[in-house]
């Protein structure tokens, strides 16, 4: 099962996808967490992206690939993986695509998770998580049971990041709709693309997903 969660920034793609790991126990594979393991392998793609990055420039389309290529060819794979946060573009698309296609791997699926701007932009600015475990909660749809005090680990520290409110919400949100949101009709011409209602409530949206994989 090779997944792709695609959405907006606060769609609940990191929740969704932590429910498919736990469930069905294939690895989520973020791109910023495989870059970081890479160069700290001292890999001869993370040696690349450790060069570039000590220049203080952006890891090209290039890098990246090689590095999710690399990371798919691991035994924990074997069974499938679910992208996150990449591809972002329909440039990494394509280069996904043909990456897959040299290993004789094909995705299961594209699922999109359909959220309104307004509810978006509540969302992200009501959010903050534990500061010792990074459990997430917010303001109004998720608070501790005991209020101040972390449900997964007890601390009561907690902190926002500076980025989420509504003005900086809504400037991630007009890169996504001119960078990723083509990529919503590329996979649908590829017939890969499931669309979920992610307004709907944390376990509604989980059980829709569920519904998705169970006819993969």
């Amino acid at each position: 099962m090779r997944l792709i969660l695609l959405g907006p920034p606060g769609a609940g793609k990191g929740t969704q996808a932590q429910r498919i790991v736990e469930k069905h126990g294939i690895p989520q594979l973020s791109t910023g967490d495989m870059l970081r393991a890479a160069v700290a392998a001292e890999t001869d793609v993370g040696k690349r992206a450790k060069a570039v990055m000590d220049a203080g420039k952006l890891v090209s389309d290039d890098i990246v690939i090689a590095i999710v290529s690399e990371r798919i060819d691991q035994p924990d794979c074997a069974n499938g993986f679910i992208l996150d946060g990449f591809p972002r573009t329909l440039v990494q698309a394509d280069a996904t695509e043909s990456m897959l296609r040299e290993k004789g791997l094909d995705l299961s699926a594209v699922i999109e998770l359909k959220v309104d701007d307004k509810e978006l932009i509540r969302r992200v600015s009501g959010r903050y998580s534990c500061a010792q475990c990074g459990a997430v909660y917010h303001d109004t749809d998720k608070v501790p049971a005991k209020e101040g005090v972390c449900d997964k680990c007890g601390s009561t520290h907690f902190k926002r990041r500076p980025d989420d409110n509504a003005e900086t919400m809504t400037q991630r949100l007009e890169v996504y709709y001119k960078e990723t949101s083509p990529l919503i009709g590329y996979y649908y011409a590829k017939g890969k693309l499931k669309s979920v209602d992610g307004m709907a409530e944390m376990d509604a949206v989980t059980a829709e997903i569920e519904k998705v994989l169970a006819a993969l």
